[in-house]
């Protein structure tokens, strides 16, 4: 299973476009659609570099997903966890509550779970309030 167009637009919607290089919430020079690796002070790119670039991120993220989800999960909520492990990072998702919920079959108990990511350097954001009950909403949405 890959990222349908619906789970990318979810992202880059919360990612936005940075064409110049920022340090993000965490404190993290990103670049592009929330593009960490490699990227310093005073980088620019073009928008097709920044689509690359977020298409590379999520390939890992996508395997990722394939690898620890040991249960069937439909396309809404494959987007989700896209979305969920693209900002939070792989081993996060790995070691999460979420993750071990899904993984016995408690899909509600793991949709509850997307709602605990919501902080960054320890503080809530309301920005990551937002995208997880986006994402939350994906999960539990029928196709």
């Amino acid at each position: 299973m890959i990222i349908s167009k619906n789970g990318l637009d979810l992202i880059k919607h919360f990612e936005s476009l940075q064409l110049k290089a920022y340090k993000c919430s965490a404190n993290v020079w990103t670049i592009g659609y929330g593009h960490t690796k490699n990227v310093k002070e005073g980088d620019r790119i073009c928008e097709d570099q920044a689509n690359c670039f977020l298409m590379q991120d999520l390939y890992s993220v996508e395997r990722a997903i394939i690898r620890l989800v040991k249960v069937k999960i439909n396309q809404n909520q494959f987007d989700a966890l896209c979305s969920l492990i693209f900002n939070i990072g792989i081993s996060a998702f790995n070691k999460s509550t979420l993750l071990a919920k899904l993984n016995t079959s408690d899909f509600v108990g793991a949709s509850n779970e997307f709602k605990r990511w919501n902080k960054a350097n320890g503080m809530v954001l309301c920005g990551l309030i937002r995208r997880r009950q986006a994402e939350e909403d994906l999960f539990n949405a029928k196709l």
